[in-house]
């Protein structure tokens, strides 16, 4: 399939891409088409002339625009047609009466170009198989034999122009190869907007699920600082109470001097030195009143639940 020459869309210039696939190389230029496109034009003006310059009909011609070419790139049948004919190509219409009669099998033939609403593409024959050579695809496609006629017909159904190529193609390296190989397509071709826009879709579904990650880590970490920031503070109040409790303790031995001796750091005995008596003995007595408080709660539920199960005086 790498042999096969295949122009790819771009702008409108797929009249170009179409001659260009037919005959498998960059045989035809914008500027070489265009230049056909304006002798058309200076024959029809000519034509149009011969009924005198100051007719209403010629006045009429030189204001309308050209009909073989257009400034996004198309090119009309009669351009394409003149351009094959350099090579003694030439074109007739598939669905004609003329062409009918002649019962030709469709397999049979070389070429077709096919166009609707202003868009030109090759059905062509490499070796012993057929390709579709849309620029609008992203590669050639494998047409098999018992399918090529109903996709021909397919076309036409659609609104599609069909006309045969008539005359000896050029050679080409695809044509050369295909003879004494076929290939086979495990998956056909996409149209180019299509492949694009699945790859977009792809990036998008991509770039919402680092978004979603990102966010997700986002709300780990904050709950990691939460949980670190509680368990410091824990901290903080298991050593505020530890040295509270050292300090209780001491000051129930009735000594203050061996503070440093019992204490179990430098931090300690700094922390406990600098409590005046005042706030000792306050702390003492709340730290005597949390010790208290579930030993009065208990015995509230207690009496609580005996109230309950006594019956009154009788």
């Amino acid at each position: 399939m790498e042999s096969i020459f295949h122009e790819k869309q771009e702008g409108s210039l797929c009249a170009q891409h179409c001659l260009n696939n037919l005959l498998q190389g960059e045989y035809f230029s914008p500027v070489e088409l265009s230049s056909i496109a304006q002798q058309l034009d200076e024959e029809e003006r000519m034509r149009m002339a011969e009924g005198g310059v100051q007719s209403e009909e010629y006045r009429i011609f030189l204001q309308q625009p050209s009909g073989n070419m257009d400034d996004s790139g198309f090119f009309s049948i009669q351009v394409i047609s003149n351009a094959l004919g350099v090579w003694g190509l030439e074109i007739v219409l598939f669905n004609s009466r003329e062409y009918q009669e002649l019962r030709i099998d469709p397999i049979n033939e070389k070429a077709f170009i096919c166009n609707y609403k202003e868009h030109w593409f090759t059905v062509r024959k490499l070796g012993q198989q057929w390709f579709n050579l849309n620029s609008l695809l992203t590669g050639p496609e494998l047409i098999s034999d018992t399918y090529l006629a109903l996709f021909l017909a397919q076309l036409q159904q659609e609104g599609y122009s069909i006309f045969v190529i008539s005359g000896n193609l050029p050679d080409c390296e695809a044509d050369q190869i295909l003879r004494i190989m076929r290939v086979e397509q495990q998956q056909r071709p996409k149209l180019i907007g299509e492949d694009e826009a699945q790859r977009v879709s792809v990036q998008q579904v991509s770039d919402t699920t680092h978004t979603t990650d990102v966010g997700v880590l986002d709300e780990d970490e904050e709950e990691l600082r939460k949980a670190l920031a509680l368990s410091r503070q824990h901290m903080e109040v298991e050593d505020e109470e530890a040295d509270l409790r050292r300090a209780i303790q001491l000051s129930m031995q009735g000594s203050a001097s061996p503070i440093s001796e019992t204490a179990g750091s430098s931090h300690d005995t700094s922390s406990i030195n600098t409590l005046t008596a005042e706030e000792l003995r306050r702390r003492r007595q709340a730290y005597f009143d949390r010790q208290q408080l579930p030993h009065s709660a208990d015995s509230h539920s207690a009496g609580g639940l005996k109230d309950s199960g006594t019956k009154p005086d009788q």
